[in-house]
């Protein structure tokens, strides 16, 4: 009998979250020299109040070899936290992790890159990191290139590049230097639908023809249908052990409370994955004058971005998906109206329709800021917001389908 490939045994990870004061680098080296002279400080630090966070909670769970593993949960969870210590880019504060194997880790967008270097020079250091010999990756380096759609940029080094270009090369190098084990977070939604169907397509002909390992982290439920066999589900630090793929979905539906379904969400605390927000962040989505939101009324959706600078080319996307994580409606700034400039400072973008076309169920709502590949601020699937019957609705128990349009009707002959 095999072993797994994988062991997890009690894994936790603490972190130390605290307010520094408020001094400068000078400052705090003056308070140094003036400690060791014994001359009381002339303006002392502010008291640094710690407190510990538990990112992990005793999680443990074995996978098998040629297993596709799934791993979801809401922002926040712990998902981050497993993979990277599953990658050996940070020590568990407790437990253990046996792992028989070479791993590939996708986190996020450019990791294990130097930006100075080539997009060549970086595929053959990539592929030395992961153990490979160089005429192993020389054999690899041309289906590398064209899976990744590049060719032309091979050798422009990649601080040049676009974040959908490092995602396509990052995926492309992990995917085919044939790691026993490969890890994938959900940096592809940076890349385009055709790039993200190719990938999937990739991961199963990795997993099925190949039969390796893989972890894929996804907050989106139909790519989790069709590639993993079994899913772990992440709450608050806790971890199920792998379970089958409708009971992982099922749990992770629940996870979203009632009281969520408010049409007015403070988003400014809630969490990032992959330290997205930086240059600008979503701090506040309103259904404004809205008491519940009815399929055929008109619908009034305000995104509140805060800039951190100025950034250009913004488009602010709003996404409705069912609970089992099918997207059914899409609501783009940029459809009909140029992408937006804007300055440094909050802005509120408005999003109408003169007409809702869900029908009345709960669906999970994700907003997104991005301009071109590069994407400023994501939050998947984040509330559920409810829609209802209104009182001038007639027709939503009819029929079959999540969304209904009234169609302009002609009749000739």
């Amino acid at each position: 009998m095999s072993r797994p490939i994988i062991e997890v045994r009690g894994i936790s990870k603490k972190y130390r979250l605290g307010k520094l004061g408020m001094t400068s680098f000078r400052d705090e080296m003056q308070n140094l020299v003036n400690r060791f002279r014994s001359k009381p400080d002339p303006m002392p630090s502010p008291k640094r109040e710690v407190t510990d966070f538990w990112a992990l909670r005793d999680v443990s769970f074995d996978v098998e070899p040629g297993q596709v593993i799934g791993i979801i949960g809401r922002n926040g969870a712990g998902k981050s936290t497993l993979l990277k210590i599953l990658s050996r880019i940070t020590e568990p504060t407790t437990g253990e992790i046996k792992i028989r194997g070479r791993i590939a880790s996708l986190l996020e967008v450019g990791t294990g890159f130097h930006p100075e270097l080539s997009g060549r020079e970086n595929v053959f250091l990539n592929g030395a990191i992961l153990g490979m010999t160089r005429s192993e990756i020389r054999n690899k380096f041309d289906a590398i290139v064209d899976f990744a759609e590049i060719s032309q940029f091979i050798d422009t080094p990649v601080k040049r590049y676009s974040s959908g270009m490092y995602v396509r090369l990052a995926f492309a190098v992990a995917a085919h230097l044939e790691p026993e084990i490969l890890i994938i977070d959900e940096v592809l939604a940076v890349g385009d639908q055709a790039f993200q169907q190719k990938c999937l397509g990739k991961m199963q002909q990795v997993a099925n023809s190949d039969g390796r390992t893989i972890l894929f982290v996804s907050h989106h439920m139909p790519a989790v249908r069709r590639l993993c066999e079994r899913c772990v589900v992440l709450s608050k630090g806790l971890a199920t052990p792998p379970i089958d793929v409708e009971s992982a979905i099922d749990h992770y539906n629940r996870e979203f409370k009632l009281g969520e379904s408010a049409h007015a969400i403070d988003t400014s605390s809630l969490p990032r994955d992959h330290g997205r927000g930086r240059t600008c962040k979503i701090v506040h989505v309103d259904a404004k004058g809205t008491p519940a939101l009815s399929y055929g009324d008109p619908l009034n959706l305000e995104v509140t971005l805060e800039c951190f600078e100025s950034v250009k080319d913004v488009m602010i996307g709003v996404g409705f998906d069912t609970m089992d994580g099918n997207r059914v409606l899409t609501l783009d700034s940029d459809t009909q109206a140029a992408p937006l400039t804007l300055p440094r400072g909050r802005h509120l973008v408005n999003l109408h329709l003169d007409y809702m076309p869900l029908h009345p169920a709960q669906y999970c709502l994700s907003v997104a800021a991005v301009s071109g590949a590069n994407c400023h601020d994501i939050l998947p699937r984040f509330a559920v917001w409810e829609v209802i019957t209104s009182k001038h609705d007639t027709i939503s128990d009819r029929g079959f389908g999540g969304c209904r349009l009234p169609p302009s009707v002609s009749v000739s002959g």
